[in-house]
């Protein structure tokens, strides 16, 4: 909800030759309360001043020398790409209201300035500029929501399956391979009951830092709900890559201990890992066959990953393909690891 404040918080920049004329605005309008007042004589560098500031509402002069309003307004559109632009025309000539409005200027004050209408259209403008710039917020806000996890921030599954289907496209068309890793973390649930489920959080969140920093960029983390997590590797060489993936994922969630409300916590991770098109040539495919290699990472003891059995393709088709095989634990990897950093 706009309020009085935010309104006279407003940032206004005016344009206009007549420095007389740019004295008597900004009187009127810090004499009304306005707080955040710019003003420039030199029309040509209104775009640059509205790009660096985004000003909330700029009182234009249509009459200047050298170039005039209308130009200056031609050269907003460029900034304004969302079709909202913040000009209250000036003018002294009511033929140039039409044509300032046509320009895309919101409302027109007439010259001489009447306090109370300058005031009146400032205030309305304002008004108007910071519910559109709150509802484009709030709208980008809903965005967010839909295709995030609120806790951590990470892809939601409605981001990953649109992600993996355009890995899965990719792939396909450059008859290359793309992976997903399916993480479990091991004991979260005895570090929920002990420390509390807001101990619990910050650890997801920590965690989640973690497999952001270990992953490539253009590979999606993704928290599924609880302590899940998936990550999908846009596009990997072979087996081998993944399975280093898989390590060095392991590696990074369980290296150091998290402090967490004073307190000092360790975690491991368990991991399956399923390669397309080995072992599955849809999302839903392949997530079900690094389910089941994570389940297999679980009964082997924990802290440790596994790469699916599954295929769903015939000999001929997965013998183009690196073969899958079984991962060993972390500690049997370690040299592995060295040699990768």
């Amino acid at each position: 909800m706009i309020n009085s404040s935010d309104i006279l918080h407003g940032k206004v920049l005016i344009v206009d030759d007549k420095e007389a004329d740019v004295l008597l605005l900004e009187r009127m309008l810090r004499g009304a309360g306005y707080v955040s007042i710019a003003s420039t004589m030199h029309p040509g560098g209104v775009c640059e001043l509205h790009r660096k500031n985004r000003y909330d509402l700029i009182l234009l002069d249509l009459e200047m020398p050298g170039m005039d309003g209308f130009q200056v307004m031609e050269g907003l559109k460029a900034i304004e790409t969302e079709g909202y632009m913040p000009v209250l025309a000036v003018t002294a000539q009511p033929a140039h209201k039409l044509r300032a409005l046509q320009g895309g200027a919101k409302d027109f004050v007439s010259k001489p300035f009447d306090l109370a209408e300058v005031l009146m259209r400032v205030h309305n403008m304002l008004e108007v500029r910071l519910l559109h710039e709150a509802a484009r917020n709030h709208g980008k806000m809903l965005e967010s929501l839909a295709l995030n996890d609120p806790l951590t921030g990470l892809a939601n599954r409605r981001l990953l399956a649109d992600r993996m289907s355009m890995a899965i496209v990719h792939a396909r068309r450059n008859k290359s391979a793309m992976a997903v890793v399916y993480l479990d973390l091991d004991g979260f649930k005895q570090i929920n009951d002990t420390l509390g489920h807001g101990a619990g959080d910050v650890l997801l969140k920590m965690v989640a830092g973690r497999l952001v920093a270990t992953v490539r960029e253009e590979d999606t983390v993704a928290r599924l709900g609880g302590d899940e997590f998936i990550i999908a590797l846009w596009h990997i060489s072979g087996t081998d890559y993944a399975a280093t993936v898989a390590l060095k994922v392991i590696k990074a969630v369980s290296h150091k201990p998290y402090d967490i409300e004073g307190h000092t916590v360790s975690i491991t991770t368990s991991a399956g890992v399923g390669i397309y098109p080995v072992h599955g040539e849809d999302a839903d495919t392949l997530m079900k066959s690094a389910d089941l290699a994570l389940y297999e990472a679980k009964r082997a003891g924990k802290n440790v990953y596994r790469i699916s059995e599954r295929t769903d393709l015939s000999e001929a088709a997965r013998s183009q393909h690196d073969p899958p095989a079984f991962s060993t634990p972390l500690p049997d990897a370690s040299e592995k690891m060295k040699d990768d950093q």
